[in-house]
């Protein structure tokens, strides 16, 4: 038995399922969604998370990566409704940063113990493919891996460079692109996106560039941003359409969802969910998606302890340490950790804490490093880079 007494029959018949290796359903996925009892949910997601993490061999581990979002551009014609960050091309607050600008930001993220660059932006008409190339050749020079343009970006590129979708992948990545995040997914089903970004197209629009990335043998993540107009069975088709091409490519790393937030955008009168809608949604992505080995921690938009609590409802990993992050934070989601923190945070949920790369390999750590760590937030070198355009 996974869960307390009183557990339904349709749940243990679930879990059963699931303990076995079977793959549930569209249909068991929604019952999930809009049955189960919360902390048996959690108790099984925990069990399939400690599974694969015992075959993977880090059983005890949580792991964490030290990285740097870079909004290189906040220009955007999508006028997404959702979207707190971008600005209009004429707009007085519009910009795009210059290599001056870009070199600083790698060399605090090399100073702080960073590896990896998030870069996203604006799908911002006036960049030629050079500013790109340039930007990735930076970053890949210094040693920085290249997290780089959303699907959403990827078409935006073809678009107005006049290129296929395999031809600008190619470009990117000769110019030293390493992988795709999977930022700009929302909810992927044509009928949501249609409402909140109708201007990125419907699911498919994010599915053939990451299937293309695949192909060429660019490693991606997969998100969900819920909980605004989507249903629960818009979930669970999410899900689902993510499943079918991790079967496909096997291409994803790991899968991330995070809760809509509502400030300073058009759905500001969206209720925003919580933190039970949260754990809930996590785990039974953690129960559809069999095909993954990862699942991050959303501690940016739920706050650290959620995202602690969330290591028992499928997660194994806490995501970036985000030494800098602009986009959900003008939505108003205000967290932030310091490497120091997410170690604490990890350690007294009972699991040690790792650093890792984008590949989920384990970094070499200074044996010493919590008692490094600890001296410097005495110190007061523990702060924080102060988030900026």
């Amino acid at each position: 038995m996974i869960a307390p007494g009183g557990t339904s029959a349709e749940f243990q018949a679930i879990a059963d399922a699931v303990l076995a290796g079977r793959r549930i359903t569209p249909e068991q996925g929604l019952w999930l969604l809009e049955k189960a009892p919360l902390h048996g949910l959690g108790a099984l997601a925990h069990t399939v998370r400690n599974r694969k993490m015992q075959k993977a061999g880090r059983e005890g581990l949580v792991t964490y990566v030290i990285s740097r979002n870079v909004n290189y551009t906040n220009v955007c014609i999508t006028d997404c409704d959702f979207c707190s960050f971008y600005r209009r091309p004429l707009d007085g607050d519009a910009y795009s940063l210059d290599v001056d600008s870009l070199r600083d930001k790698a060399r605090e993220t090399l100073e702080l113990g960073g590896t990896e660059i998030l870069l996203q932006g604006g799908h911002n008409p006036k960049l030629p493919l050079k500013y790109y190339q340039d930007m990735l050749g930076l970053f890949h020079g210094m040693g920085l891996h290249n997290h780089a343009f959303s699907p959403s970006e990827i078409q935006h590129f073809a678009k107005f460079w006049k290129l296929s979708i395999p031809e600008v992948l190619r470009e990117l990545k000769a110019a030293g692109l390493d992988s795709i995040p999977g930022g700009g997914a929302e909810v992927l089903t044509d009928r949501v996106r249609g409402i909140i970004c109708p201007k990125k197209g419907g699911a498919e629009a994010w599915l053939t560039p990451m299937r293309e990335a695949h192909k060429l043998g660019i490693r991606t993540s997969a998100t969900m941003m819920f909980g605004h107009v989507e249903t629960l069975a818009e979930r669970i088709e999410h899900l689902q359409r993510l499943r079918d091409l991790q079967d496909e490519t096997g291409g994803f790393t790991a899968f991330i969802c995070w809760t809509f937030q509502a400030e300073g955008n058009r759905m500001s009168n969206v209720p925003m969910s919580g933190s039970h809608d949260y754990l809930r949604t996590q785990a039974v992505a953690r129960l559809f998606l069999d095909n993954f080995e990862n699942c991050q921690a959303s501690w940016v938009t739920q706050g650290g302890q959620v995202g602690q609590v969330s290591l028992r409802y499928g997660c194994n990993d806490m995501g970036s340490l985000m030494i800098e992050e602009n986009v959900v934070r003008l939505a108003g989601a205000s967290f932030r950790m310091t490497e120091h923190e997410i170690r604490r945070l990890i350690r007294d949920a009972g699991y040690a804490p790792r650093r890792r790369n984008f590949f989920y390999e384990l970094r070499d750590e200074p044996a010493d490093l919590d008692a490094q760590l600890e001296d410097a937030v005495r110190a007061g070198r523990g702060k924080r880079i102060p988030v900026a355009g």
